[in-house]
């Protein structure tokens, strides 16, 4: 699974013999009652074949009306629906690129007086945004709370425009170039899901949440002898800035081809949960953490972008 907020039942594949248990779920249809049926006497029989009559034609003319109105939608039914998702999705983009703004304005106002970027955006972006993720996802299971998939959005947006325009700064450019990358790499996995060519498959994806979990573990390791100075001060980005033994291509750029293959693959995972969701009948307000479990994936994609960008330019 690639976001762990998914980890939810709402998401999982239901057995038909079992009642889903996540909040609101839609109970199982009654089983009938026990018995046979005792016919009408012959005295009634014509009298319930006219009443039977008159049941069919109101059955009819309900069943007419029903398709002459407009469809139902997630405001009518209350249940999640793809469309409504999409729209959840894009409020939360909304507010992050509102508070990205203010954060790349914020880290850019310390460039006039110190030369410098202002590192406050980035830092309390990252730790807000890390924070919030971490409460959103393990309160899930008990209740969906959508100010604070608000906030994370907020937290997230700081941190983007931090980074952003302290990578801007360095290397003029630089954030076009990973915003257009990771459009790009978002939009051809939605076609490509969207067509059925591609589907998360149950072996697939655990080899993938091996890779992330190693992955995590190798980024953690770099951050301590970065900060420990066990690597030399001229590698930027640690061990990733180092050459590795094919045709010296910097050990970032490769991980972070893979890196994007993991975040794709993710991206895939994360529309098949929310289209199980959908036949689940979830509550609409799940469509809140499906939306935020994509934006989750996105932003570590555009940070991989972005980050394997500048260790290519960095070694021009």
């Amino acid at each position: 699974m690639s976001n762990f907020v998914f980890n939810n039942q709402a998401f999982q594949q239901q057995d038909p013999r079992k009642v889903a248990t996540y909040p609101g779920a839609p109970q199982g249809a009654q089983q009938g009652r026990q018995g046979q049926y005792a016919p009408p006497p012959p005295a009634a029989a014509q009298t319930a074949a006219f009443q039977q009559a008159g049941v069919n034609a109101a059955a009819q003319a309900n069943l007419e009306g029903m398709y002459a109105a407009p469809p139902a939608g997630a405001i009518e039914t209350d249940r999640m629906t793809v469309e409504d998702t999409i729209w959840k999705t894009a409020g939360l983009f909304g507010i992050l690129l509102v508070t990205a703004v203010v954060g790349w304005v914020w880290t850019a106002s310390a460039l006039p007086s110190t030369g410098q970027p202002n590192m406050m955006p980035w830092i309390i972006g990252a730790l807000g945004g890390f924070v919030l993720a971490m409460v959103v996802t393990f309160t899930s299971r008990k209740k969906v709370r959508p100010a604070l998939i608000f906030g994370y959005a907020a937290f997230e947006g700081l941190f983007i425009g931090g980074i952003s325009s302290f990578f801007e700064v360095m290397w003029p450019g630089i954030v076009m170039q990973a915003t257009l990358a990771t459009v790009a790499v978002v939009g051809v996995t939605l076609a490509l899901f969207v067509s059925g060519k591609v589907r998360a498959s149950a072996k697939m994806s655990k080899i993938v949440l091996i890779a992330m979990i190693g992955y995590l573990v190798f980024s953690l390791l770099n951050v301590v002898l970065m900060w420990t100075n066990v690597l030399p001060g001229d590698l930027m980005f640690g061990m990733r800035s180092a050459p590795s033994p094919l045709f010296g291509i910097p050990w970032g750029v490769l991980i972070g081809i893979f890196v994007v293959f993991l975040a794709a693959y993710s991206l895939v995972m994360d529309f098949d949960q929310i289209q199980q969701g959908v036949r689940n009948g979830a509550p609409r307000k799940y469509g809140w953490l499906g939306a935020f479990g994509i934006m989750v994936t996105v932003v570590w994609l555009y940070v991989e972008i972005l980050r394997m960008l500048a260790i290519l330019r960095g070694n021009d």
